[in-house]
């Protein structure tokens, strides 16, 4: 029997009786995950890993981060990670690879629980929930894990900060939110977000540590040197984002219209106009905020899911971060409006079945072109929006 939108029955809260079902969640997943994505050639690739090991020892040594001779794989994060990821570098390379594998799979079935934890009601059971969600995410989960990305941290520390809210954790929450703008500087949407919530604890407590994430690299490269180290990573980051516009695993809105139009002020426009769009979808879904119970965890999955199309550099894996949203609309279809359960259905199990061992070379070369990923996460988030709408989430 359908819950009425609004409501939250007692027997379906999250609270501290989902503990054990949780740990066992966390439990099977990893061992899932482990034995899917076992391979010895996988610690011998993790290209982005060796990146983030060799700022660690450049920072550790007080040497410039951002270095055009390192190309495509130049050091984009800012200096505080560096400077965080030293003791990582005390570690031979290849031990580290092998760390972070195990790591990554560890964060990534945490990313599956704790997205079950924000849910506001459990509408379906919890292994509908996780087998689906994880079904979807699966070619991003195991893109991650090969290239040795921090998306899996990223999204963990923001859910944990989501986690902290729901429990009245305003100043933990806050610290992860500055926590994750060190692991991937495009946290800074959540600022905003944070800050219109009006919560001192907070909104305090993200503001001082953003300050000490700022200053802490002077530790090791003196005032001047990281006033240096900061402006060479914002020209890094600022003069390496149009070459990937048109490359075909880039899934924000920019690389679509790019890859649609060609690189020009036309595509810029509609990019621009487009990202304004989402981004007063984003104000709208918190504006109707009173009127369910938790808002902030379908606000915080919009969020995370909007990052990856916002951002010029939105790599397809990234998308990794909208493992929340995915579990939200798997969890409340059946009370999006009538026009949306096809919609979101089918950019769902879009998302899930378009791998590319299994539409072969030349079809999945065409579904990146068109950018056809893009558009099932703006039918994503505008389902999102359609669930906040109806007053459900």
């Amino acid at each position: 029997m359908d819950v009425p939108a609004g409501t939250l029955p007692a027997d379906r809260v999250v609270g501290p009786g989902a503990t054990r079902t949780m740990t066992r969640v966390l439990v099977v997943s990893s061992v899932i995950l482990l034995a899917v994505l076992f391979s010895g050639k996988v610690t011998g690739k993790m290209p982005d890993l060796e990146v983030y090991w060799t700022a660690a020892v450049r920072a550790r040594a007080a040497e410039p981060l951002y270095r055009i001779e390192d190309g495509h794989y130049q050091f984009k994060y800012l200096p505080a990670f560096a400077v965080l990821a030293i003791p990582g570098s005390a570690v031979p390379l290849h031990v580290a690879k092998s760390i972070w594998y195990l790591v990554s799979i560890a964060l990534l079935a945490s990313l599956v629980t704790l997205s079950l934890s924000i849910l506001p009601e459990r509408r379906k059971p919890v292994p509908v929930l996780v087998v689906v969600t994880v079904l979807a995410m699966a070619k991003f989960f195991a893109h991650e894990v090969v290239l040795g990305q921090m998306n899996a941290l990223f999204a963990v520390v923001v859910v944990g900060a989501v986690v902290a809210l729901r429990r009245g954790r305003e100043p933990a929450a806050g610290f992860l939110i500055a926590l994750a703008i060190v692991v991937k500087p495009y946290a800074v949407i959540f600022l905003p977000w944070l800050f219109a919530r009006r919560r001192p604890g907070s909104v305090l407590m993200a503001s001082a540590s953003l300050a000490g994430i700022i200053a802490l690299p002077a530790l090791v490269y003196g005032f001047a040197g990281n006033v240096g180290q900061h402006r060479a990573w914002w020209k890094t980051v600022t003069e390496s984002t149009a070459p990937n516009l048109t490359n075909a695993d880039n899934v924000s809105v920019a690389a679509m219209f790019a890859k649609w139009m060609g690189a020009g002020s036309a595509a810029s426009t509609l990019a621009v106009l487009t990202s304004l769009l989402i981004l007063i979808g984003a104000v709208l879904v918190f504006l109707r905020r009173r009127e369910v119970i938790f808002p902030e965890g379908l606000e915080a999955a919009f969020l995370l899911t909007c990052i990856p199309l916002l951002s010029p550099q939105g790599w397809d894996y990234v998308f990794l971060v909208s493992t929340p949203a995915i579990m939200y609309l798997v969890n409340y279809h059946d009370l999006l409006p009538r026009p949306w359960h096809l919609p979101a259905a089918a950019a769902v199990g879009t998302i899930a079945f378009s791998v590319y061992d299994l539409m072969g070379r030349a079809a999945y070369g065409v579904f990146m072109a068109l950018s056809i990923v893009t558009i099932c996460y703006l039918v994503v988030i505008g389902a999102l929006g359609a669930l906040r709408a109806r007053a459900v989430a």
